[in-house]
């Protein structure tokens, strides 16, 4: 027994030292020349902010980090706090890294489409809180929205393109029990698709839409839900109500003066533009009244027709974000041109409703007396786009124009602190800073810039994701990581929260064309139709011959038999555009017409064994025709 706890303080010795020496390195290494420092930044001591991101080798991070990916159609994980990027979810665009985008499956999901731009990453929630079980990410470009499943990280759905939703940037926000993902237009088009008006007509013959996409609360499979019609301005972001707010849904729009042209000059005239409000569980109650039209087979929702749906709140010139405290009493808008965010308050709100305290209205849609529905103007800084929580009461704005974030009081609406960072931030997120319970601790600011804090690369930049202390009355910068184009939004889940699989249990394969030995493993032919069922396994294909004709129509069922963790095989063949990889225990499907006569080797792409290199066979398609091949013998 002392031999064991020797050994273990031994280890703990080995361990600091180790630590120390990575820290004096990091000191000592720069004394050669004098560190540039930012005017007017405060830097946390190097020793301190090592030691807060640092995970030792082996040791695991407390949160998930699920950030967008742009129009690289993916989501990136990361872990916190060490900033280290862990793994790339492909969603709307192939990734031959894992082979999604190369078999049957995930062909037919991404359909017609081999890109997407992902802003918006929204996992789903009960009672309020993140629960682990899907993460839902909107494409701006073609009006999709997916769902990924936290069980193994893969995307298993993608809906759309959605009728009648025209830049779907407006979501994904989901519901406090994922009743709901919001959907919004961020372009306004005359309805339904593909109807023409000239632009001249857009202040009147242009719609947006506002929609809520429907989950199933089991299998978190997506439907349109409703979708209201609105006027022709541009929706931005959008947040669920919570608390006295459920119920309800809160847009962020510009572009009340409906104009066109060059909007940084057209669509900036007025003083203020609008968040939109919408009673979600009064529209569900008009579609099951019977209180819509069909647009594009949707059951669309007039609110000139069925009023009491939805008001339009005055905000701030040009908003971006909207953001409901975790309490649910207060909507906090930031408007781009102005130096204040706005507090309403859902109590106010409601009241004003009902005493149709109005100043006017768009459409026939009510816009509510600014005076009689907020609580506060913070004057946070320039250029407020998005804010996030904490679990002490206060929040924390994106400054863009500043390069900043600022941290108030909910309630006394006072500015306690405020960081630089680096360079023009867009959003922000706080761990769980969308939820009823925030839990504080880290901040990651999601810059638009990197603004020369790294290694040139060339022309191209990467954006910055900088990792902010807020557990203590200052915040304090931590760590700068470094993104690919283009990273919009992002949420952070602790890690324990989430359960996901390592391997795929044989009795969970459903797949009908499975097989799971190798005397199953066979090539049958239907005329010109070829299926071969192939067993993957270390370190063989088996069949390792598929002898075809040319212009076969090739389908391949091939399953990994293995149930041993990060034992993956991939299947790749050559000169035929294919990578399929395929997790223990999982079959994928790989259809393709054998146009190129001769012999093509394919092989495990994944490295599997000390014996992958063997792990290979050949395709063989004869040729239409007996002709000289100038074949070297």
């Amino acid at each position: 027994m002392k031999n064991v706890r020797k050994k273990i303080i031994f280890k703990g010795m080995i361990s600091t030292f180790s630590l120390i020496g990575i820290l004096s390195l990091t000191l000592f290494s720069g004394c050669s020349r004098k560190p540039e420092v930012e005017k007017g930044t405060e830097k946390s001591s190097t020793i301190g902010a090592a030691v807060a991101s640092y995970i030792a080798p082996g040791d695991m991070d407390e949160y998930y980090l699920f950030y967008s990916g742009g129009h690289s159609g993916n989501v990136f994980v990361a872990g916190i706090p060490s900033m280290r990027h862990i793994a790339t979810i492909p969603v709307f665009s192939p990734y031959p890294s894992t082979g999604y985008g190369f078999d049957q499956e995930t062909k037919k999901m991404l359909g017609e489409f081999t890109w997407g731009d992902v802003h918006h990453p929204s996992l789903s929630e009960t009672n309020g809180n993140y629960d682990g079980r899907w993460l839902f990410v909107n494409d701006n470009a073609n009006n999709r929205m997916a769902r990924i499943d936290l069980r193994d990280f893969k995307t298993k759905q993608i809906l759309g393109p959605i009728p009648n939703v025209s830049g779907y940037h407006g979501g994904a926000f989901v519901t406090p029990n994922t009743e709901y993902i919001l959907a919004a237009s961020r372009f306004s088009i005359p309805l339904p698709k593909g109807a023409y008006a000239p632009i001249e007509q857009y202040a009147t013959d242009y719609k947006g839409v506002v929609a809520g996409i429907a989950v199933d609360p089991k299998t978190g499979e997506m439907s349109v839900g409703w979708q209201i019609l609105m006027p022709p301005f541009d929706y931005d972001l959008g947040d669920a109500g919570k608390g006295p707010s459920y119920g309800w849904a809160f847009w962020t729009s510009y572009n009340s003066e409906r104009a066109t042209g060059k909007l940084e000059v057209t669509s900036t005239q007025k003083d203020r533009d609008y968040i939109a409000a919408v009673n979600w569980k009064a529209a569900e109650q008009a579609i099951q009244n019977g209180k819509f039209k069909m647009i594009a087979g949707v059951k669309v929702i007039d609110p000139k027709e069925v009023p009491d749906i939805v008001y339009l709140i005055p905000c701030s010139k040009s908003p971006h974000g909207v953001d409901v405290s975790p309490d649910g009493k207060y909507i906090i808008g930031s408007g781009k041109l102005q130096s204040i965010t706005t507090a309403f308050n859902m109590e106010k709100i409601l009241t004003a409703i009902q005493n149709k305290d109005f100043t006017g209205n768009e459409d026939g849609i009510p816009v509510l007396n600014y005076d009689a529905v907020k609580d506060a103007e913070v004057n946070v800084g320039l250029g407020p786009l998005h804010t996030q929580f904490d679990d002490k009461g206060y929040a924390y704005t994106s400054l863009y124009v500043e390069s900043a974030i600022a941290k108030w009081k909910l309630g006394t609406w006072e500015v306690v602190d405020k960081i630089p960072v680096s360079y023009n931030i867009g959003h922000l997120a706080a761990v769980e800073g969308d939820t009823i319970n925030p839990k504080g601790k880290y901040l990651v600011a999601l810059n638009k810039l990197s603004h020369g804090r790294h290694i040139s690369v060339g022309p191209s930049q990467p954006e910055s994701s900088q990792l902010i202390d807020i557990s203590g009355e200052k915040m304090k910068l931590l760590y700068d990581a470094f993104t690919e184009p283009e990273p919009h939004y992002a949420q952070i889940i602790k890690a324990d929260k989430l359960k996901p699989i390592e391997v795929y249990k044989k009795e969970d394969n459903k797949h009908p064309e499975a097989i799971w030995d190798v005397k199953d493993a066979k090539v049958e032919r239907n005329e010109n139709h070829v299926t071969v069922k192939m067993i993957a396994v270390r370190s063989s294909f088996e069949p390792w011959k598929i002898e075809v004709n040319e212009g076969d129509h090739v389908t391949i069922h091939l399953t990994n038999i293995e149930q041993t963790t990060d034992m993956l095989h991939g299947f790749g063949l050559n000169e035929y555009n294919i990578n399929v990889v395929v997790d223990p225990g999982e079959t994928k499907t790989i259809e393709f017409v054998a146009n190129k006569p001769g012999v093509h080797p394919f092989y495990c792409t994944n490295f599997c064994s000390a014996l992958h290199q063997e792990m290979q066979g050949y395709l063989l398609v004869k040729p239409k025709q007996s002709v000289s091949t100038g074949m070297i013998r």
